[in-house]
């Protein structure tokens, strides 16, 4: 486990930064004078396309290469090893399907979306080079989590993607690109940058290399492998529909879509924050856990499971309770928009919403790795059963903005309910402990502590007093009550390396 730990902090450290520059851009996309709340909604959307353009052009390929890379690896010499060759072969074709997909159903985007979100339709073909960057990375990474490098990987999505966006954003400022229309063009270009850099590093680092010569591997498992990325490719593109669903319909069947899109963005990207140590915990955890099932090490999927639970849920609500405090003054502190306000409450259930899922674990994770992937299709059917029409119904008759947020939280709280008593009955695994509700419980003691205590308290100062008293409290419990199991290493480590304490494990 110290070497997932090792990973996960320092991939969760890259998080973090990348993260404080995700909030910089934020601030200036949403910030008076800057850009406008359908222009900010625009690259949020982006966004979603692009990953419902991955999720069909991908074609399984993630999937093949977590689950079977310990076979090529173990089986053939890296000059032979042509996973990785397929693997962007396929992709590549998948996302070609695609483009011709998106010629053919354009008079449909713009029947749907022309009238609430025509920015959407002016720069629809734009979506395609972004789309195809992500596809490319997501590829790349997947490989390259399994030799290792997960921490690589998520500088480059966390903190160079973002990068790219800041100098876009700082040079339009600077008035050296001179309207959006340039912007959201070069904008359009930001993935396939980091793709290239990916592809480069290991290419240079000699840690690919590039067969289209079936190998013994490929031919055995032949079958296995094509049964594979049939249900798993179905059951991810399900899923990637089922989450990005929300601002796309926004921006179809609200009017003013994409300035709505705009608020929700917002709300999105402060509960991102919430997700941090997720993906540090998934990027480390997944080559563990594909070895483990190859060597029928129960305990190890077990232990994994358990650290990935407390310690996403304990950084969840801490963060989810940070941001609830002092949301309506970081928005008029920070001098946002007065718009951006109604956020909250779209970030309320959306926060929720991830609190539930990383208090879970790495339970897809651990699924997608076991013999039993094929229930991932089935948990992804449902959740679309479940989605797409109640996204629809509380966006469009009851809650607007606020529904597909709150449609969220209901349809992965039972997605995750079905994924725990699966694991239950099939594995007798599962992630909670004592501890859980501890967790829980001292999370609702600091946020009304400091609630109450601080009332009164607005503006800059109260945002640091009631953020400081929150991590005084919560912080304190955390290490009195012992919740997490990676806490006590942890700390140990950082004081050997202060000095502060010499020997330690």
């Amino acid at each position: 486990m110290s070497q997932i730990r090792r990973q996960s902090i320092i991939s969760s450290v890259v998080v973090y930064i990348g993260f404080a520059i995700g909030f910089i851009n934020t601030y200036l996309f949403t910030k008076e004078g800057g850009f406008t709340q359908s222009q900010y909604g625009l690259t949020g959307i982006f966004i979603a396309v692009a990953n419902i353009m991955f999720s069909f052009a991908n074609l399984g390929m993630g999937a093949y290469i977590t689950k079977f890379y310990p076979y090529y690896n173990d089986n053939l010499p890296k000059k032979k090893n042509d996973q990785l060759s397929w693997a962007l072969l396929f992709s590549l074709t998948g996302f070609c399907l695609v483009i011709i997909a998106g010629i053919i159903f354009k008079d449909l985007v713009i029947r749907k979306f022309g009238s609430n979100s025509p920015d959407l339709v002016r720069y629809y073909y734009y979506i395609f080079p972004f789309g195809m960057g992500l596809t490319l990375f997501s590829i790349l990474e997947a490989y390259a989590w399994q030799i290792k490098k997960s921490v690589f990987t998520n500088f480059l999505r966390e903190i160079q993607l973002r990068l790219f966006a800041t100098i876009l954003i700082v040079l339009t400022f600077a008035g050296v690109i001179a309207k959006f229309d340039l912007f959201i063009k070069l904008y359009s270009f930001t993935y396939l940058g980091i793709a290239f850099i990916l592809l480069l590093y290991l290419v240079f680092t000699n840690r690919i290399s590039f067969t289209f010569s079936a190998s013994r591997v490929s031919k055995k498992f032949f079958k296995k492998i094509l049964t594979l990325i049939s249900f798993v490719y179905g059951g991810s593109l399900v899923y990637s529909i089922s989450a990005v669903f929300d601002s796309i319909l926004i921006a179809a069947v609200l009017p003013n879509g994409l300035a709505l899109a705009g608020i929700y963005t917002l709300a999105q990207n402060l509960a991102s924050l919430i997700q941090a140590p997720q993906r540090g915990i998934i990027s480390s955890s997944i080559s563990a856990l594909s070895r483990a099932w190859k060597d029928k090490d129960m305990k190890r999927i077990d232990r994994i499971y358990h650290s990935s639970s407390i310690n996403q849920l304990i950084f969840s609500i801490g963060m989810f309770s940070l941001i609830w405090l002092n949301f309506s003054d970081g928005v008029l502190s920070f001098h946002l928009q007065p718009a951006y306000l109604d956020a909250k409450w779209v970030f309320f259930y959306i926060g929720l919403m991830r609190i539930v899922d990383m208090g879970t674990g790495v339970n897809s994770q651990i699924i997608a790795t076991s013999t039993l992937w094929r229930f991932d299709f089935v948990t992804g059917i449902i959740l679309l059963t479940l989605t797409l029409p109640l996204n629809y119904i509380l966006t469009k008759y009851y809650f607007g903005v606020t529904g597909p947020a709150i449609s969220n939280l209901i349809t992965f709280s039972i997605y995750n309910a079905i994924r725990y008593w699966f694991l239950v009955k099939k594995f007798k695994l599962q992630p909670f402990t004592a501890k859980t509700a501890y967790t829980v419980l001292l999370g609702l003691v600091s946020f009304y502590s400091c609630y109450y205590l601080f009332e009164n308290s607005h503006g800059f100062a109260g945002l640091v007093i009631k953020s400081m008293g929150f991590m005084l409290i919560y912080g304190a419990g955390t290490v009195l009550l012992k919740l997490s199991p990676d806490l006590v290493p942890v700390l140990q480590t950082v004081q050997k390396r202060l000095g502060i304490k010499k020997g330690g494990r």
